[in-house]
């Protein structure tokens, strides 16, 4: 296990608060999902890793325990993995998910296909998360990409 299952179980409880009426099962795959994610991202630096809609609302989960976080990114290889949200549903590129996927079971794990729904597939469940990631540099861009200065 990557984090304590006392750490376990506040990350799945922050999914919970997020998304009332969820079930403890179902916020325990996601933060799962997520922590497998940041797992990939760590040990594949600049691979344009990037989670589905559902899986990003585990990460903001564990991102929020900042300590714990901070702790399990030095533990997977130092490289702190980091967030810049963004939303655009129009951005979903399936094959960018299936690379993420691929370096998911590249490490031994079994993906949980059902969280890794296109960003506006909500047949399994909704989520508060309004990101939905496109491949660029790093494991996250910003979608639209921010303007420079002065130009509008």
């Amino acid at each position: 296990m990557l984090i304590t299952d006392e750490q376990f179980t506040s990350c799945r409880q922050t999914v919970m608060d997020a998304n009332p009426n969820m079930t403890p099962e179902l916020a325990g795959r996601i933060v799962e999902e997520a922590l497998k994610f940041v797992a990939a991202c760590a040990y594949n630096p600049g691979a344009g890793l990037v989670p589905s809609r559902i899986v990003d609302e585990g990460w903001h989960a564990l991102i929020v325990h900042t300590a714990m976080y901070a702790d399990l990114c030095q533990r997977l290889g130092g490289s702190f993995v980091h967030h810049a949200p963004g939303y655009g549903p129009e951005n979903y590129a399936p094959a960018i998910l299936d690379r993420t996927r691929e370096a998911i079971v590249a490490l031994g794990w079994t993906v949980d296909t059902e969280l890794w729904a296109a960003p506006n597939d909500e047949s399994l469940v909704s989520v508060a998360a309004k990101c939905q990631h496109s491949d660029d540099s790093g494991p996250i861009v910003t979608i639209p990409k921010p303007k420079p200065k002065g130009v509008v």
